[in-house]
């Protein structure tokens, strides 16, 4: 279980990076009128990928966690917002919608017909999932549960 939490925590600053990558790439290629280049896609499609290999850690961490469980158990029925509350319901639904944008402007700017539609889309659906990531992640300053950076094995 250890090992699956630093490798999820990990794997939070690659889906950051390259959702982020691809964000600022596709915005450039879009304002700029550039072409939607084989690297271009490569970067919309890796990012894909790497926000589907996170979301499956996420969703082995889900089933397993204790906190989650004891959501689940009902020792969380207070109105604030608790850890197990926050990781029971909000983050796997916020990260599930987040993947779930990240999958759908990827195929959709995939299928678009010009260079400037792809980027235009990539960029709108993948800013809109780095939007959702943000509020999502359980930052050590957030007001809703907190864990470190990077956690340790």
């Amino acid at each position: 279980m250890q090992v699956l939490l630093f490798t999820h925590s990990v794997m939070r600053w690659l889906v950051l990076g390259s959702l982020g990558w691809s964000f600022c790439k596709a915005y450039v290629a879009y304002t700029n009128n550039k072409p939607f280049t084989k690297s271009l896609n490569k970067l919309r499609h890796w990012t894909a990928t790497i926000a589907h290999i996170q979301l499956m850690i996420g969703i082995v961490l889900y089933s397993q966690s204790a906190t989650v469980k004891a959501f689940f158990a009902g020792l969380s029925s207070n109105s604030r917002i608790t850890d197990p509350a926050f990781f029971g319901v909000i983050h796997i639904t916020l990260m599930l919608l987040a993947v779930v944008l990240v999958t759908v402007g990827s195929a959709m700017a995939k299928r678009k017909s010009s260079d400037s539609e792809k980027a235009k889309t990539m960029y709108i659906w993948f800013g809109i999932a780095l939007l959702v990531i943000f509020v999502a992640i359980p930052w050590p300053f957030s007001p809703l549960a907190q864990r470190p950076y990077i956690r340790a094995l």
